[in-house]
């Protein structure tokens, strides 16, 4: 078992740092909002800290799941960021959905401290980390990987590793980039399915098994064809994800149509008010006349 710290204890960052806990190791939290730390401890047992810095102090491990590039930096660096309080030889594993710029930024940061950095985005969203089913794509090197690892499987169902620093933020890109792409189509059948009128309980019997079947049609297909859209995983974040995609292809040349394509849809869902509805509400500016629930 680990000393370890966990910073960011948001939708995904709470379950996590709870499955940890539940293993057997000595977790410290630090939440921006401390109620949400303290609410954390009654559940769990572990300790809150002030800062990141305090929080880190003699960590095995440090993990993070946090907003974007600048959230990460803040509770990075610093005089009170978690690289200023962790002890020689320790493991930052970033668990947030950043760029691939930023984690080879903060792993050559630490690294001239003499600490490692692991960026380790996670797919499975919320209902992942609460199952303990996540699924992690981590970048660094491969030997403070492999002392990762162990402390990952406390919430994950598949960690990989997939190369040196930003790998696995890449490969979080193509894992978004993909996700938008059946959303869409997605959306495009249940909305033609609707229009047809045809039953969408015997559609989903009849497809869902075959080459068109997917964890979000499983999962999303008949909530979608009921307006249902409060799951965890909101349009505005699914924006701010396809944005590091689009911003990653225009530095290496590759050609993403479809994803710049689905961006400016979820930005009409946006416009709607739906910027915190599930991801699957895309279907609904294909008939916006329809209410939300």
């Amino acid at each position: 078992m680990a000393k370890v710290a966990f910073i960011g204890l948001g939708v995904m960052g709470y379950p996590m740092a709870g499955h940890l806990a539940r293993a057997g190791h000595d977790v410290t939290v630090f939440n921006r909002t401390q109620a949400k730390a303290e609410k954390w401890v009654a559940a769990y047992k572990g300790a809150k800290a002030p800062t990141p810095r305090a929080a880190a102090r003699d960590a095995d491990f440090v993990f993070a799941c946090v907003g974007n590039d600048d959230d990460l930096r803040s509770i990075t660096t610093g005089n009170e960021g978690a690289f200023a309080g962790m002890k020689k030889g320790a493991v930052f594993v970033d668990h947030t959905t950043a760029s691939a710029q930023v984690a080879r930024e903060l792993a050559g940061a630490a690294a001239g401290q003499g600490l490692h950095f692991l960026d380790a985005p996670v797919s499975g969203g919320q209902a992942g980390a609460e199952k303990g089913q996540l699924t992690v794509m981590a970048g660094g090197d491969g030997a403070v990987y492999a002392r990762a690892e162990p402390v990952m499987q406390s919430y994950a169902k598949a960690v990989q590793h997939m190369g040196d620093a930003g790998s696995g933020q890449l490969a979080k890109m193509v894992n978004q980039i993909c996700i938008a792409g059946v959303v869409q189509g997605l959306s495009e059948g249940v909305a033609f399915a609707q229009a047809a009128g045809l039953d969408i309980g015997r559609l989903f019997a009849a497809i869902s098994k075959g080459g068109a079947g997917s964890w979000q049609m499983e999962n999303r297909m008949m909530t979608m064809a009921e307006d249902k859209f409060d799951f965890g995983f909101a349009v505005d974040w699914i924006r701010k994800d396809l944005g590091i995609c689009l911003d990653e292809a225009a530095r290496n040349g590759a050609s993403l149509p479809g994803t710049a394509l689905i961006d400016q849809f979820y930005a009409d869902v946006q416009r709607m008010g739906g910027g915190r509805w599930d991801s699957s509400s895309l279907v609904r500016r294909l008939r916006p006349v329809r209410r939300a629930t």
